[in-house]
């Protein structure tokens, strides 16, 4: 069975309360933690693989918190996995840096796993933290009219 872990799981839920607050709010790792009802050790460390990987900005202090490092259109779902679980590979053989295999030499479906591997790379850069936060029937949508819609002028 092909699933992603529960700490990547996590992550997009995580990211998903950032992407439908406007405004950057900022939210502290006790706040997920009571919004989510996740555990505060695992919110924490969710939230520091994430500001390393450049998806979310931290602010130290008394107001300080995390907010998203980028609009939520302009996160791919693969950066979120990849950031907390490192490179996607469904068979071992199928990473950019493959690991020893005793069977590599004689493997007739190496390729093949490769070019499936790809097309799993390509699905999850396709879909953003965006489009997994906004409800299905307008998949974009809100998004999309926020960034290009002109500030209301003064009357």
């Amino acid at each position: 069975m092909i699933r992603i872990t529960k700490q990547a799981d996590y992550g997009i839920l995580l990211l998903s309360l950032f992407a439908k607050v406007r405004g950057g709010r900022s939210y502290s790792a006790r706040d997920l933690a009571l919004e989510t009802g996740l555990g505060l050790a695992m919110v924490a460390r969710v939230l520091k693989l994430l500001v390393h990987a450049g998806l979310l900005v931290s602010h130290r202090g008394v107001r300080g918190g995390y907010e998203l490092a980028k609009h939520p259109a302009d996160i791919p779902v693969r950066s979120i996995i990849e950031a907390l679980e490192g490179p996607i590979s469904i068979t071992s053989c199928a990473t950019e840096s493959p690991a020893d295999c005793g069977v590599e030499h004689h493997c007739t479906v190496r390729t093949s796993w490769q070019r499936l591997n790809d097309a799993v790379r390509e699905a999850l850069d396709r879909v953003t933290l965006a489009e997994m936060t906004c409800p299905a029937a307008d998949p974009v949508g809100a998004f999309a009219r926020e960034r290009t819609l002109a500030p209301p002028e003064s009357v």
